[in-house]
């Protein structure tokens, strides 16, 4: 993964959220993003997803920089998962990830819902296929929105606080989910509260207050913060 950010700003009603971001990483599977309430991480998620757009500067990923005339062809190569599961409350879970297929594969229906029953095995939801998300626990239905997130086999996944809103077991159930994907190779660029979760599976960090990127660099370096802000957060 390759992740470059020029003189990134994003403000809302005047006031900058992010301040002026530089940043140019290269050869990192999965970047976890850190800081206290407020501090711009899921802001600057939003920017690489591309759901908005930076005031000015630039975010770069995997050589693509993402803006208004690359953006339908971007977020057809990524995956995103949010906090709360976001899943279509109206449909099941299988007809949840069926749709995407056929939306950005163009897959039939047959076809779309073939490879959503494979997602759901390997996810252990094939009992819950019929079910809507109000009728499955927290755990399933975040694990389902992971597998409709993977499906159109993304190069990149974003997850935004993916166990946030999940008691204790649940967030086992998740993090079992999120394993088994970095075994296979899958690439995450993370936002997260939790150091434990942090440290099991980034490869780098980033650390991030007042709109600003304070510290950054491999996992390991963790053990040895630079700032007093990185060694309060990690008490």
């Amino acid at each position: 993964m390759k992740i470059k950010l020029e003189h990134l700003v994003k403000a809302y009603d005047g006031k900058e959220i992010l301040k002026k971001l530089e940043l140019d990483l290269k050869d990192i599977k999965v970047v976890g993003i850190i800081g206290k309430s407020g501090c711009g991480k899921s802001t600057l998620l939003r920017q690489m997803i591309g759901i908005e757009l930076p005031n000015s500067g630039s975010v770069t990923i995997n050589g693509v920089t993402v803006n208004e005339d690359t953006l339908k062809d971007y977020q057809k190569k990524v995956g995103v998962v949010f906090q709360k599961h976001n899943l279509f409350p109206h449909l099941s879970i299988l007809e949840n990830i069926s749709l995407v297929l056929r939306k950005i594969k163009g897959l039939n229906k047959i076809e779309a819902n073939m490879k959503s029953l494979e997602l759901l095995k390997e996810f252990h939801l094939e009992d819950q296929a019929n079910k809507k998300p109000s009728k499955i626990s927290g755990g399933q239905a975040q694990r389902a929105s992971i597998a409709r997130a993977i499906s159109t086999n993304p190069e990149l996944l974003f997850l935004d606080e993916p166990t946030a809103a999940l008691d204790p077991l649940l967030t086992k159930e998740v993090l079992l989910t999120i394993q088994l994907l970095k075994s296979k190779g899958a690439e995450f660029v993370f936002v997260t509260h939790e150091m434990d979760f942090l440290q099991k599976f980034a490869d780098y960090f980033i650390f991030m207050d007042e709109g600003e990127i304070i510290e950054h660099g491999k996992i390991e370096k963790l053990k040895n913060p630079k700032t007093e802000g990185l060694r309060k957060l990690l008490e």
